[in-house]
């Protein structure tokens, strides 16, 4: 029998989804298969959502961005390119596939000024917000 070190850096899931995404992806990459999920960011500003899409190795012709009842669904691929046939692979771990993420946005958004933009492997997404629908009221008592 060895001993096997404990490793207290491994990534803990912090969250049930997190946990539900690597069961998956971790189950999926021992069998051999591939998947792309990429990793997002969501940031609120006093004006605005912005949404980061961490998706290297892709083209801004890549993604396909829908706005649909408040549903805002960034999805693409990332294809596997062989270049030359003398290439003998001995491992591959970038993971490559289809890959859709959906958000859900408030209601106090202005969709019709959503900005896209890909800049050094991440999509980045402005969702501004719209100042006459303000989600949060003060109500005085009388």
């Amino acid at each position: 029998m060895s001993i096997i070190r404990y490793n207290s850096n491994e990534f803990i899931p912090t969250t049930f989804s997190n946990l539900v995404d690597r069961f998956f992806a971790d189950s999926l990459a021992r069998t051999g298969g591939s998947t792309f999920i990429p990793k997002v960011d969501v940031v609120e500003t006093k004006d605005a959502f912005e949404i980061h899409v961490a998706a290297p190795g892709l083209n801004k012709e890549d993604f396909k961005i829908e706005l649909n009842d408040n549903y805002l669904t960034v999805s693409g691929e990332r294809r596997f390119r062989e270049e030359k046939e003398e290439k003998n692979f001995l491992a591959i771990e970038t993971q490559y596939g289809a890959f859709s993420r959906s958000f859900t946005l408030p209601e106090n958004v202005d969709a019709s000024k959503i900005n896209a933009k890909y800049n050094n492997g991440i999509l980045e997404l402005t969702v501004p917000k719209d100042e006459k629908k303000a989600l949060k009221q003060t109500i005085k008592v009388n």
